[in-house]
């Protein structure tokens, strides 16, 4: 393995980086709400409490609208809706969608790493949320809230979700996956990034890229061949674009399985029979949905340790969160 000798891994690589989400209060368990409840999440208080340092934010507490309030909600054109108390009839579009630019710009000096959002608030909600047609009847659920749209405008490569949608496995894998690689990109920058860490933070991204979208991960090693083409600054905006666009793409069971036996071919002259034919019908057995994708992770993750294989050792593609979130667990 790598020389005791050798100096301080690059920031970036650091297990201790504080990894900043914003949140909405309301699932965090504060009695905000209209109705002066909470939507209480225990996922979120729970498992990712642990990994995460919230930033909690409540559009309408911080607009003022005090607990309990008026229910409000989207009315109109689902393109340009407006937020209409549901009682009263109080037009609170001008309001919300000033507080919402400067809390969104406020946010920018926050360092967030990702945000999750409540589902189907006219505020915070990030896709179908209800819109009414000004003269009544059936909403349609097309609508984004106030909130949510002003801050995935402003930080469009910022890891956006929903509490809601964090129960598909997938998603929350997907979710979790960029928000830790959106704060090691951040630290990258942070850090200088000189050329020979952009190398090896792209180096060691390789086999993850792969996994979520095997053309980006091209265009981003083009990219690369390109380092002196730009100023840093504007290259590294360029790189971190494609990189999380790339993460945005899901992993697919078909993408695992070419990783994965691509990985398997660094150890492959080092196994016997046995052992060959072992991890190649975990392999299989994952494609096929009988096993989870920990199942041939673990066994490989062993053999990189057992044989001192570095250049995996260093692919994030094995641990690209902590092992207590156990997500590959359930893929």
């Amino acid at each position: 393995m790598k020389d005791a000798r050798d100096p301080s891994p690059a920031a970036w690589r650091s297990p201790d980086l504080e990894i900043r989400v914003g949140i909405s209060s309301c699932l965090l368990g504060r009695s905000v709400r209209y109705d002066g409840g909470h939507q209480q999440d225990a996922y979120i208080t729970g498992t990712l409490a642990r990994h995460f340092t919230w930033v909690p934010v409540c559009p309408e507490i911080e607009l003022g609208l005090g607990v309990p309030r008026e229910p409000i909600r989207l009315v109109g054109d689902s393109a340009a809706p407006r937020l209409m108390a549901t009682q009263s009839g109080t037009d609170l579009t001008e309001a919300m969608d000033t507080y919402a630019r400067a809390r969104v710009g406020a946010l920018g000096a926050a360092g967030l790493s990702g945000y999750i959002l409540k589902r189907a608030s006219p505020s915070c909600g990030m896709e179908r949320v209800k819109v009414y047609p000004k003269t009544g009847g059936v909403p349609s659920r097309i609508g984004r809230g106030l909130f949510a749209r002003r801050l995935m405008e402003a930080y469009p490569l910022l890891p956006v979700e929903e509490e809601g949608r964090l129960s598909d496995l997938r998603l929350r894998d997907n979710f979790i996956t960029r928000v830790f690689a959106y704060r090691r990109l951040g630290a990258l920058a942070d850090g200088g990034a000189r050329p020979g860490d952009i190398v090896s933070f792209h180096t060691a991204h390789k086999f993850l890229l792969l996994a979520h979208s095997p053309a980006d991960y091209a265009r981003l090693g083009r990219l690369l061949g390109n380092l002196k083409s730009l100023p840093r600054r504007e290259w590294l905006a360029r790189y971190g674009e494609g990189f999380m666009r790339a993460l945005t793409v899901s992993a697919t069971p078909r993408n695992h399985v070419n990783v994965l036996q691509h990985i398997s071919g660094f150890v492959k002259r080092r196994l016997t029979t046995g052992e060959k034919r072992e991890l190649g019908a975990l392999i299989a057995d994952f494609a096929e949905g009988l096993v989870p994708l920990v199942a041939p992770l673990t066994l490989i993750r062993h053999y990189v340790v057992k044989f001192e294989v570095d250049y995996l050792a260093d692919q994030l593609y094995l641990s690209p969160y902590p092992k207590e979130l156990m997500l590959r667990s359930h893929l």
